[in-house]
């Protein structure tokens, strides 16, 4: 190639991919114009909410775009990446449904155990900040091992290790109160 078919040769290769990419966001436009309407009109048949349907037809699109060029149904692609989101969407309102009824009815039973025993709650309190969450997580917000070491950024054997521990120090604060007691 001489100098001058190669200065020719990069301009020319640029236009071309500015035509592809005007031809793809021309074609994402027309797409997002004749799907988003249906698609956020059945999301809202599933999730019974306008706000949540938008955002999930709209996260669905985004999706999409991020995969434009490997995409070949992108309707299909949208109504099971939406479909996926609605399931999480259900997924995260019953884990959040669940939380809420265990702490009102946490509430409700610390109230009665603390006007039995208060110390539980101080000896949990006491432990130190590395068993302490772990224990809150776990026993208090009945999250599970996967979930604790996540949130906390820790191994599963180490969430593990550390309720063992927790577990053991709990057992022998609540031994000496109760021996000091009796």
């Amino acid at each position: 190639m001489n100098d001058w078919s190669a200065a020719v040769a990069t301009p020319v290769a640029g236009v071309r991919r500015g035509v592809i990419r005007q031809q793809e966001e021309r074609a994402a436009s027309e797409l997002f114009e004749a799907v988003y309407p249906r698609l956020a009109g059945w999301c809202r048949r599933l999730v019974d909410d306008d706000g949540t349907a938008h955002e999930i037809a709209a996260e669905a699109f985004t999706r999409l775009w991020a995969r434009w060029t490997r995409v070949e149904e992108p309707t299909g692609f949208l109504f099971v990446t939406a479909a996926n989101l609605v399931r999480d969407h259900w997924r995260r309102t019953e884990r959040e449904r669940r939380a809420l009824r265990r702490v009102t009815t946490e509430q409700a039973l610390r109230a009665q155990a603390e006007a039995a025993d208060p110390s539980v709650r101080i000896l949990v309190q006491s432990l130190p900040e590395r068993l302490r969450n772990p224990v809150l997580l776990y026993y208090y917000a009945d999250l599970p091992v996967r979930e604790v070491a996540a949130l906390l950024g820790r191994n599963e054997g180490t969430v593990k290790a550390d309720l063992h521990s927790a577990r053991q120090l709990l057992r022998a604060r609540l031994e000496e109160h109760h021996d000091r007691i009796s």
